[in-house]
């Protein structure tokens, strides 16, 4: 009965909504309906709109008045006694102590190489050999220069050449023993003459003989000096002639002997950039060799942490490719001047370093720590809760809910903590800087720092 009265009631509604639909008067009314509705839908969606806003300020306001006298958190920890380093973590590269690095010396094939890059060499192995024909036929070349040089110059110290010497000297004599002679003619003339038994022309002539006689070997005198000077100025020409020959010979060796690469120490041989048949130039690098149980790290300071670095301080190395590893070692050599490096400014120390398993390669960049100074069992304290103020340090003690504030002196500084003179005692608890300064007297809420 309930189900034949809900059908009834269904297709009375539905006969109904027909005959409106069809009716006329109601199409007509139609759009004018649907404009009114949509009208009314937009008030409603503003309506909610406005009614959203208010709650989320009405929110806020509360939230506000809630908290408006609330005291801030801040962060809290304790003094606590600890072991502290204080130390300078830079950057550095690896570098042998005493490396013997080879380059040619003249321009040339390599023929043969006898060894590997990375293997342990022994003194007196042969690494590889250059090709040195031209180098030895300009040395023959040369060497035979300086001995005709040579001759020349053993020539020039005896005043000439021996038969260009004996012809000035034998004619020389000759000149001096026929003045001589007119000279002694002409006195027994001159006798003759007073007691007339010579002529005036056989005087005369006898006197223009000896002034003939006496040019010729003026002249002659005169060649010889030349020659003597001639003689000396060749000696002085040769010397110099020889020196360069002997010195251009002792080069032509020294390249000569270059042309076989020999280690000089038992060490490793950890850069060949070389192979048979590459041509080099002169100053190429043809091998480098080194003892490398022992090698140096030139680590780069910047320039406002030089001032506590002295030798003898303990440094630790590690490297990218050998995470796991430390090696130690100390500083050797501090810088006495800043050089420019990029954008920094650094001073460049000098450490040396234990390597004695041949881990460390040279010319790789590692991570250094050097360790200033270590306290052992000190009062010490977060830097995050130690303020400057002028000239002074402070922290900030938490009594209960409130913040007092403390002069403190300080000693070394590690990472992450300052060494507590005096001012604090074992177990106090301070305050952390936080967003917002910290002021004495301040009402807090400490939280203790994780």
């Amino acid at each position: 009965m309930l189900h034949r009265i809900r059908h009834n009631a269904h297709e009375g509604f539905v006969g109904k909504h027909k005959a409106l639909c069809y009716n006329p008067v109601f199409l007509e009314e139609m759009p004018a309906h649907r404009a009114n509705r949509r009208y009314m839908a937009g008030l409603t969606k503003r309506s909610w709109s406005l009614l959203s806003a208010l709650l989320i300020l009405i929110v806020l306001v509360v939230v506000i008045i809630a908290t408006r006298d609330r005291p801030p958190d801040v962060q809290v920890v304790r003094v606590t006694r600890d072991n502290l380093e204080a130390s300078i973590t830079s950057n550095g590269k690896i570098e042998p102590i005493n490396a013997f690095v080879f380059r040619a010396e003249f321009p040339t094939y390599v023929t043969e190489v006898s060894a590997k890059e990375g293997q342990p060499v022994h003194r007196g192995e042969k690494i590889l050999r250059l090709d040195d024909a031209d180098v030895q036929s300009q040395l023959a070349a040369v060497r035979q220069d300086l001995l005709a040089t040579q001759s020349l110059l053993k020539s020039a110290h005896a005043g000439g050449s021996p038969d260009q010497v004996a012809d000035l000297q034998g004619q020389v004599r000759t000149a001096e023993g026929r003045v001589q002679s007119l000279e002694k003619l002409q006195k027994s003339l001159r006798d003759l003459f007073a007691k007339q038994a010579a002529t005036q022309s056989e005087l005369d002539q006898n006197s223009l003989d000896l002034e003939n006689a006496r040019t010729n070997l003026r002249t002659l005198q005169q060649k010889k000096t030349q020659f003597d000077t001639q003689a000396g100025l060749d000696v002085e020409r040769l010397n110099l002639h020889v020196q360069q020959d002997s010195e251009t010979i002792r080069s032509l060796e020294h390249k000569v002997s270059s042309a076989t690469v020999i280690s000089p120490v038992d060490g490793t041989l950890y850069s060949l950039p070389v192979r048979a048949g590459d041509y080099v130039a002169v100053g190429q690098e043809l091998a480098q060799i080194a003892d490398l149980r022992r090698v140096q790290v030139r680590v780069f300071v910047d320039e406002p942490d030089l001032s506590g670095l002295e030798p003898g301080q303990t440094i630790r190395i590690t490297w990218d490719a050998m995470p796991s590893h430390e090696w130690t070692g100390h500083t050797v050599q501090i810088p006495k001047q800043v050089v420019a490096r990029g954008t920094r400014n650094v001073g460049e120390v000098l450490c040396s370093v234990d390597n004695d398993k041949l881990e460390l390669i040279p010319n790789t960049n590692v991570g250094v720590t050097i360790l200033l100074h270590r306290r052992d069992n000190v009062l010490a304290v977060s830097r995050a809760a130690v303020v400057a103020d002028g000239t002074r340090r402070v922290v900030y003690l938490v009594d209960g809910d409130r913040l007092h504030q403390r002069q403190i002196a300080a000693g070394i500084a590690s990472a992450s903590k300052y060494e507590i003179l005096s001012g604090l005692s074992d177990g106090d608890r301070v305050a952390l800087s936080g967003d917002f300064t910290l002021q004495d007297g301040m009402k807090v809420r400490p939280i203790d720092a994780k």
